[in-house]
């Protein structure tokens, strides 16, 4: 197999990405947690997508190229049908194909055997992974490469010199149906020793009503000598507890086999002392194993040289399918319910400055927040909203009314990035944006955490390590960040905030009740080449409209719209009339 042999679908083979991790906290605050729940109930399975979600690449081509990989396992679910089916039985024998032993015990036989049919279940797997990638419906480039690297594997010399040994063992074998043991007795009938008489191509078949044993021992039927003539006949053993049953073949494979054949392993051996006949089915494997044991050695050490085989490269890649396939079933679910899910396109900065001359960093339209949407049962219901982020809105202060839907705007804003730079459809009409190197959120934290510091002093640490740690290709979303004190110390440090913030050029938003900051988004903007911007959830008569503008706040007109609605104006509340 040439260079590496690695492969990923989640990113380009051969390719160097760097990976920032998302804080588990961010994790929560997006509710990718309770997404990550609903695709899946499986333990390990949701292991797999914490993971892969929770690192985040800015590289463009990664997004692009998991996009592609989920829309050809999405649109084609009979191949996705196929690839479980075959990658169940890798991962089936991955973890269960090999009997486990004890550390001291020598492995015999009926173990080897096992490393056979394991290997025998992987070229099988193959073959048919090989043909199901063969689709000509498969456009992704990952499928496509993965399908050259099956091909690698295929023609990998080592991998088709053990299709060769398989076949020729299986051949040699296929004839084996019984074999025919001798047993030395002692006076109290305790086997003492037994070995192998012949290897037969006939099963030998249940007969006899009565004890054959005791017509066996009856005085004229005791033969003096130890040839066996056929005369005893055959009592099938209904149930074993002797697994190792399976090492008779040993002896097989030394007479039929040409690699085993020059051994000369002896073929009697004698049986452990102690508990006789009670325990010879427990003690049938050891023995075998025993009088067997340099040709069991030649064999084992021909299946060793397989063992860095690159088959297991293909199965390591089983939890990127599970990731991709889980996601695709969970997402057409949706979609048939109505929601409208797309394929993100990513972009860089610099080719999107070339071609159209525009600095849009992201253009969302019709999106909505996706974890909202698995709460409702009525698409109708969602409100779809349309945002971007340009240099004149890198910083966007978000204000309306409680309950009005700024955190869940400022929420589906991040999932649009962490689900699409997982390689996920998101919940837009359209998306396209620059990925982010990470998503910093700067929630109001549980009370436990602010003990010792108060909760504006953990307020204040947080935003330092999430300013410290962002970069220009950051996304920051801030949910009433610096509201724990008053009106006037939090709206002094929020000033500082956003002056600082809009030097680093971080894509943020930054929801909330101080209206003021809104206002005077353009004041904290004049001396900076990124802006910051009003955005607003629009009033619809103090009914809550979900609907996002880029506008100045509202304010108390809509805090009037709401006091009407409830009845609390001084006229009202007084029966004053004007």
């Amino acid at each position: 197999m040439k260079g590496d042999k690695t492969f990923s679908l989640l990113y380009p083979r051969g390719k160097e990405v760097e990976f920032r991790k998302l804080e588990g906290s961010a994790y929560h605050d997006l509710g990718l947690d309770v997404i990550t729940g609903a695709v899946t109930s499986d333990k390990n399975e949701q292991a797999i997508i914490v993971d892969i979600l929770s690192y985040l690449s800015a590289d463009p081509e990664v997004t692009n190229y998991r996009q592609e990989i989920f829309e050809d396992l999405k649109n084609l679910p009979d191949i996705r049908a196929k690839i479980t089916e075959l990658f169940d039985q890798i991962e089936f024998n991955k973890q269960y194909g090999v009997i486990k032993k004890s550390q001291d015990e020598v492995e015999g036989l009926w173990l080897l055997m096992h490393r056979l049919d394991q290997y025998r279940d992987y070229i099988t797997c193959v073959d048919a992974l090989k043909d199901c990638l063969s689709d000509d419906r498969i456009k992704s480039k990952g499928l496509k490469d993965y399908k050259a690297y099956i091909d690698e594997v295929y023609a990998d010399a080592h991998f088709n010199e053990l299709k060769k040994d398989l076949e020729r063992i299986s051949a040699e074998t296929s004839e084996i149906q019984s074999v025919t043991l001798g047993l030395n007795l002692n006076k109290r009938l305790e086997a003492v020793s037994m070995g192998i008489v012949s290897v037969n191509n006939k099963p030998f078949k249940k007969s006899g009503i009565v004890s054959n044993f005791a017509e066996g021992i009856s005085k004229d039927k005791i033969k003096n000598s130890n040839e066996w003539n056929g005369d005893m006949h055959y009592r099938l053993v209904e149930k074993t507890t002797a697994p190792g049953i399976m090492s008779v073949m040993e002896e097989a494979f030394r007479k039929t086999n040409p690699i085993l054949s020059s051994m000369s392993a002896g073929t009697t051996s004698s049986i452990p002392q102690g508990d006789g006949l009670a325990n010879v089915p427990a003690q049938f494997d050891y023995t075998l194993n025993k009088m067997l044991d340099s040709m069991s050695k030649s064999l084992r050490k021909t299946l060793d040289k397989y063992a860095d085989m690159a088959i297991h490269h293909i199965a390591d890649v089983i939890p990127e399918f599970v990731y991709y396939i889980r996601f695709a079933e969970f997402i057409t679910k949706l979609e048939n319910k109505g929601f409208k899910m797309t394929k993100a396109r990513a972009v860089s900065g610099s080719d999107t400055r070339a071609v159209s001359g525009s600095d849009n960093r992201m253009s969302a339209k019709g999106f909505y927040n996706f974890k909202l949407a698995l709460s409702l049962s009525d698409p109708n219901e969602i409100v779809g909203n349309d945002l971007d982020f340009d240099s004149d809105h890198m910083i966007y202060i978000l204000t309306g009314a409680n309950r009005g839907g700024k955190t869940t705007a400022t929420q589906g804003i991040g999932l649009l990035f962490a689900l699409a730079q997982g390689g996920i459809f998101v919940p837009a009409e359209s998306f396209e944006f620059e990925p982010a190197d990470c998503v910093f959120t700067h929630f109001p934290a549980d009370e436990d955490k602010t003990m010792n510091l108060g909760r504006l002093g953990e307020e204040c640490i947080r935003f330092k390590e999430i300013f410290d740690g962002a970069t220009d290709r950051s996304l920051i979303l801030m949910n009433e960040t610096f509201s724990t004190t008053s009106f006037e110390e939090g709206y002094y440090i929020a000033c500082d905030a956003i002056k600082a913030l809009l030097t680093k050029g971080a894509r943020t938003i930054y929801n909330t009740h101080m209206h003021k900051l809104g206002i005077d988004a353009e004041e904290f903007s004049k001396d900076f080449e990124q802006k910051a911007s009003s955005l607003i959830v629009r009033s619809d008569g103090g009914n809550r409209s979900f609907k996002l503008a880029v506008a100045p706040p509202e304010g108390s007109s809509y805090a009037s719209d709401i006091a009407k609605k409830y009845g609390v104006t001084f006229d009202m509340l007084t029966g004053k009339k004007n």
